[in-house]
């Protein structure tokens, strides 16, 4: 199966979170091969700016973020160019009052007819026809 992963669901395998186990449990299956996993080219910065502010909060020590992003960045992933899916995603974060990133992997999953697998509630509500619960897998 194609998913498009969010960056939550990405740090999730990381830090101690609700979703961890089930995240986990997906990272498992595609390193195995039975999934596909497909992001925006924003995907890395995305993580790294979630793992950093862990790090400002006290959940990850100085320094970690690096370490653990290379680990999260270790996994096969397709990474599509944002700027191919940027104007749909614009138009689409005016309309549902989203931001723009989170805009990128709905559009990305609907350009590849694949689930937006995820653990933000606002996209699990408004897209539910696109986007999956990572607890729910």
């Amino acid at each position: 199966m194609r998913y498009v992963l969010d960056a939550s669901v990405a740090v999730a395998w990381e830090l101690n979170e609700s979703t961890s186990a089930k995240a986990l449990a997906l990272r498992e299956l595609a390193e195995l091969g039975v999934h596909e996993l497909l992001a925006p080219d924003i995907f890395p910065v995305e993580c790294a700016h979630a793992l950093t502010r862990a790090e400002r909060r006290g959940l990850l020590s100085t320094g970690q973020a690096g370490i653990i992003l290379a680990h999260i960045l270790y996994i096969d992933m397709q990474f599509s160019p944002s700027i191919s899916l940027i104007a749909r995603a614009t138009e689409i974060s005016s309309r549902m009052k989203l931001g723009v990133y989170d805009c990128l992997y709905v559009v990305l999953a609907m350009d590849e007819q694949s689930p937006l697998v995820t653990s933000d509630q606002k996209l699990i509500i408004k897209f539910p026809d696109i986007a999956i619960n990572i607890m729910a897998l």
